[in-house]
């Protein structure tokens, strides 16, 4: 593994939850969601071309956990209280399912498609306090299935190159799962630890997973990037410009580009007092970064197959 990297602050956005980077490898651009945005008036739907350097954002009328790129064009996204088609030409959204998690304190959140086109997206208490939410599959046909619950925070979600586990974390009962997983019919079973981030001075939060099989995660609260290794332990760790990073995904023509998301918010909703008190946002939160050189490359993200 090279141990020459830079870390670039890319886009100094000033998101105000930056989440879900997702690397287009048909068309060479980066998306990400400003999850909150539209809570303080700030666009949520972000594109990002390397080649051309033009960014590019979209509104939503409601908070935005995740979005997947779908196989005939436009996306489809986790809002707060379902799943929606969303027309990059026009802005328009269309509700596909509603759930049921509790309207008056869970939304989606973070969410990824597995390699036969389906959408997993969980719940999160805005709170961050019960385990009154689910996960979520959108299947091609578009019905909806819930696969777990009891969760607090759903974070992380991504698949072993090999489709044979599926990780997911519940941020807030400091654990990341591993799951096996069988793709055919996008069922996990046989739940455990992988990892456990108790004495970590940072919670888990999102995830991707190389093509060595070894998982990487964003620590909100640290500002730790942390390689996991496929039996769990830590293989190594970056410290990050900022504290609140929030997502991680790879990126660039060969894959080798690392993209991060961080958050900007400086109010949070939580009961925990896990959040720093803070009157503004450390310089560079919300930005996008870009880490280069480490020589590890990632694999493919799927589209939606709906």
């Amino acid at each position: 593994m090279s141990q020459t990297f830079s870390i670039e602050c890319l886009i100094p956005c000033e998101n105000h939850l930056g989440e879900g980077p997702l690397w287009d490898g048909e068309t060479g651009v980066l998306y990400w969601v400003d999850s909150t945005g539209p809570r303080v008036g700030k666009d949520a739907i972000w594109r990002f071309d390397p080649k051309s350097g033009e960014v590019t954002s979209w509104p939503l009328p409601k908070d935005v956990g995740a979005m997947a790129l779908r196989e005939n064009n436009g996306a489809v996204l986790a809002l707060s209280d379902g799943f929606y088609a969303f027309d990059f030409v026009t802005g328009a959204i269309d509700l596909i399912a509603s759930v049921d998690d509790d309207p008056t304190r869970a939304r989606l959140n973070d969410g990824k498609c597995d390699r036969m086109g389906r959408f997993l997206a969980g719940g999160m208490d805005d709170k961050e306090e019960l385990g009154i939410c689910g996960l979520w599959r959108l299947d091609p046909d578009l019905s909806l299935h819930k696969v777990e619950d009891g969760i607090i925070c759903s974070n992380g979600p991504c698949w072993s190159p090999d489709d044979t586990t599926f990780y997911f974390a519940d941020t807030f009962k400091n654990e990341i799962w591993a799951y096996d997983y069988d793709i055919k019919t996008g069922t996990p079973s046989n739940k455990r630890i992988f990892a456990s981030t108790d004495d970590d001075a940072g919670f888990a939060d999102g995830s991707t997973v190389d093509a060595e099989g070894y998982l990487w995660n964003a620590q909100v609260i640290s500002g730790d990037l942390i390689r996991y290794a496929p039996d769990g332990s830590v293989d190594r760790k970056i410290s990050m410009p900022v504290r609140n990073i929030t997502s991680v995904m790879f990126g660039g023509p060969d894959l080798m580009d690392i993209y991060i998301t961080s958050m900007a918010r400086v109010s949070h909703p939580a009961t925990h007092d896990g959040f720093a008190k803070q009157t503004k946002p450390q310089f560079g939160a919300g930005s996008l970064f870009r880490i280069r050189g480490l020589g590890i490359k990632g694999v493919p993200e799927p589209r939606f197959a709906g």
